[in-house]
C-alpha cells in the first residue's frame, strides 16, 4: 500500500488478495489504525508468488528493506552472544559477539550477554578454566588475583598439569553442551576416588563443583529431556502488549527475552503472533538460532506457510506446536505468566515516566507537557576524538532508534562550545531538509536540553535562531557548585531564568536520567573513535598501500618506525612495492 510521494505504508500477504483488500475498505468494524492507514493510501501494488511460503519470505524481506510505518516493526539488531572456547595450547573461555572467525568451539547463542556471563561466572567457580586475554596470559610471571580467589588454576605460570587442565576444559564442554547431569555423576565418582587415595583436598574441590552444579540444576525451572525449543507467551491489554520468549537449548534454559510490539487494541492475538513470528524468524534470520520446536499459546492460521518458510531458511524442519500437554504445557504456562508480569512492570514504568514528564512541565513553567525531549552532550579526552551525542526520550522512555552521534571535525580541540554548535546544527538542519524533501518526518523536540552551562546554551540558541527554530523550548543543564547530582540548575535559553529543582522532584529525576543517558552515549562513541584511531596504522592513509602490502611491509621491517628510517631502495625490496610507491610511502611517513 503506497502513500504520498511513493512511500510504502504497509506490506501484507494473503491467499485471496480480493478478500484481504476488501476487509480494509468495508464501511464498519475497522480499527483506528486501519482507518488511519486507509486515509493515506494512494495506490496499491501486488506481487503474485508461487506459494504461501514464498509469499511469507517475500513479505518479510520487503518489510525489512522498507520498514513501513503500519507494519509491526521488530527491532532486534544486536548480534546474539556466544561463549567461545579457544583452540590455544591452554584454551580460554570468553564472551563473543559477531562473526565466528576465531578458531575453537562456539556455544550458544545466548539471548543476552547477561545470560552468557552468568554461565562464564559459574564455569570460573566450578572448573577454573582461564578467561583472561592472550596478551595478558603470555606476559604473566606470577599468578594473578583470579588464582588467589580460586577462580583459575594459573596455567600461565605452570601451576596446573596439562592433563588436569584438559579435563577441566572437557568438563566445561560437557556443561555447555547440556550434559550437566552426567557431569555431576562423573564428579561424584572422581570425588570418591580421590578420597580413597587420601587426596582429601582434591576430593573437597570435586565436592564443591558438585554443589555448584546442583544449585544450577535446581534453578532450571524447565527440565528438558531432548532439548531445543522456543516457548512463546503472549499478553495483550489496553495500553500495551508483551511477547515473552523462553530459549531452551541442549536441555538447558539459556535465558529469556521480552518484546513490546505495537499491536492495535482489540486485534486478533493469532494474527499478531503470526506477524511477530515472521519477523522474528525470517526478517532477522541472520541473528537467529533455530530450535527444533516452537511452542505457541494459540494456533495461527498460517502455521504451515510459516513452518515451510522457516524450513527453507534454516535448512531443516522446525515444528510449530500449540496444543501441547504435560511438561510442555507447564513451560507454556510459565512463559505466559512471565509475559503478564513483564507487561505489568512495563506499564507501571510508563506511568512513572508520565508522572516525571508532568512534574517537569510544572517545575519549568512550560506551556504544554513535553512529549519529546532531546538532549546533547560532548565527550573527548583533552580534545582528542570529540564526539557529540543526541538522545531522545518520550512518554514511553528512551527512543533508542532515534539516537544520533556526531563525530566533530574542524574545530579547535577541546572547544566544547563549537562542538555543541556543530552537533545542533547538523542535527536540525537534517530534520529541516527531510521535511522539505518528503513533506513529513524530521520530528522536532518539544524540549531541547543542552548539557552544560550558559556558554554551551548560548551557542545552541544561536544555531536554533539561525535555523529559524527559536520556538523550540531550550534549556541548559548546568551542574551545581559542588557538581553533585541533585544540585543541577536548569537555565531557560529564551529568558535566562534559572530553576533549581528539589532533589526528590520527579521532574529532576527525569532530567538526570536523560542527561546521564546522553553522557553514556557520548562517551561510548568517543571511546570507540579514540580506540579506533589509536589502533590505526599510518600506512592505511597512503594511497596504493592496501592490506596485503601493509602486511608485507610490516613483516619485512617490523614496525612503521623502522620503515620511516629506511631508504627508498630498502622499501622497494618488499614484494609488490615499486620504487615510485616506495618514494610515496617514505614521503608520507616523513
Amino acid at each position: 500500500m503506497i502513500g504520498a510521494g511513493g512511500k510504502t505504508l504497509y506490506i501484507g500477504k494473503a491467499k485471496s488478495l480480493k478478500s484481504r483488500l476488501a476487509s480494509y475498505f468495508r464501511p464498519q468494524g475497522r480499527s483506528v489504525k486501519t482507518e488511519a492507514l486507509v486515509a493515506k493510501i494512494q495506490a496499491i501494488e501486488t506481487i503474485v508468488t508461487n506459494s504461501e511460503g514464498e509469499a511469507l519470505i517475500l513479505e518479510q524481506n520487503l518489510i525489512k528493506a522498507n520498514r513501513p510505518p503500519y507494519n509491526i516493526l521488530l527491532r532486534d539488531d544486536k548480534s546474539y552472544p556466544y561463549i567461545h572456547l579457544s583452540d590455544d595450547e591452554w584454551p580460554r573461555l570468553s564472551l563473543h559477539r559477531g562473526t565466528k572467525r576465531k578458531k575453537g568451539r562456539y556455544f550458544g547463542p545466548y539471548p543476552s550477554a547477561g545470560a552468557a556471563r552468568e554461565s562464564l561466572v559459574l564455569l570460573q567457580k566450578v572448573f577454573r578454566v582461564r578467561q583472561c586475554e592472550n596478551a595478558y596470559f603470555r606476559n604473566r610471571n606470577r599468578p594473578c588475583l583470579q588464582y588467589q580467589i580460586n577462580r583459575c588454576k594459573a596455567p600461565c605460570v605452570g601451576l596446573v598439569d596439562a592433563d588436569l587442565y584438559g579435563q577441566d576444559v572437557q568438563d566445561s564442554k560437557d556443561f555447555l553442551e547440556g550434559r550437566s547431569q552426567q557431569l555431576v555423576f562423573d564428579l561424584i565418582r572422581r570425588m570418591e576416588e580421590a578420597s580413597a587415595r587420601l587426596e582429601f583436598e582434591a576430593a573437597a574441590g570435586y565436592r564443591d563443583s558438585v554443589h555448584h552444579l546442583r544449585k544450577v540444576q535446581e534453578k532450571q525451572i524447565i527440565s528438558v529431556e531432548s532439548g531445543d525449543a522456543d516457548i512463546f507467551g503472549l499478553v495483550q491489554e489496553n495500553g500495551g502488549s508483551c511477547v515473552f520468549v523462553v530459549f531452551v537449548r541442549q536441555g538447558r534454559v539459556l535465558g529469556t527475552r521480552s518484546f513490546f510490539p505495537d499491536f492495535s487494541v482489540g486485534s486478533d492475538p493469532a494474527e499478531n503472533l503470526e506477524s511477530f513470528l515472521g519477523q522474528f524468524y525470517i526478517s532477522l534470520a541472520d541473528k537467529r538460532d533455530f530450535p527444533r520446536d516452537i511452542i505457541l499459546p494459540v494456533a495461527i492460521t498460517g502455521h504451515e506457510a510459516l513452518s515451510e518458510a522457516i524450513r527453507t531458511i534454516a535448512g531443516r524442519t522446525v515444528k510449530l506446536r500449540h496444543n501441547v500437554r504435560g511438561e510442555r504445557r507447564e513451560w507454556l504456562a510459565l512463559a505466559e505468566r512471565n509475559a503478564q508480569h513483564t507487561l505489568s512492570s512495563h506499564l507501571a514504568d510508563r506511568r512513572n515516566i508520565h508522572e516525571r514528564f508532568l512534574s517537569l512541565h510544572k517545575a519549568l513553567e512550560l506551556a504544554e507537557i513535553p512529549r519529546r525531549i532531546e538532549c546533547f552532550d560532548i565527550s573527548h579526552t583533552m580534545g582528542e576524538g570529540t564526539v557529540a551525542s543526541c538522545v531522545v526520550f518520550d512518554e514511553k522512555g528512551a527512543c533508542k532508534s532515534d539516537y544520533r552521534r556526531f563525530n566533530i571535525k574542524g574545530i579547535t580541540p577541546g572547544d566544547d562550545y563549537a562542538a555543541i554548535a556543530q552537533a545542533v546544527e547538523r542535527r536540525y538542519r537534517r530534520v529541516l531538509d527531510e521535511r522539505q524533501t518528503t513533506g513529513e518526518g524530521g520530528v522536532l523536540p518539544d524540549l531541547l536540553l543542552i548539557d552544560g552551562g550558559k556558554g554551551q546554551l548560548n551557542k545552541a540558541m544561536e544555531v536554533m535562531k539561525r535555523l529559524d527554530l527559536e520556538h523550540v523550548v531550550t534549556f541548559g543543564v548546568a551542574k551545581g557548585e559542588t557538581r553533585r547530582p541533585g544540585l543541577e540548575v536548569l537555565i531557560n535559553g529564551h529568558t535566562g531564568k534559572e530553576y533549581a529543582l528539589e532533589g526528590n522532584t520527579p521532574g529532576l529525576l527525569l532530567v538526570q536520567q536523560v542527561r546521564d543517558e546522553s553522557h553514556r552515549f557520548a562517551i561510548t562513541g568517543h571511546r570507540h573513535r579514540r580506540d579506533k584511531k589509536r589502533s590505526r596504522s599510518l600506512l592505511e592513509d597512503i594511497p596504493g598501500v592496501g592490506a596485503k602490502r601493509r602486511a608485507a611491509l610490516l613483516a619485512f621491517f617490523g614496525s612503521v618506525k623502522v620503515i620511516r628510517e629506511s631508504t627508498v631502495n630498502e622499501i622497494a625490496k618488499v614484494h609488490g612495492v615499486s620504487r615510485t610507491l616506495a618514494q610515496q610511502i617514505l614521503d608520507a611517513l616523513q
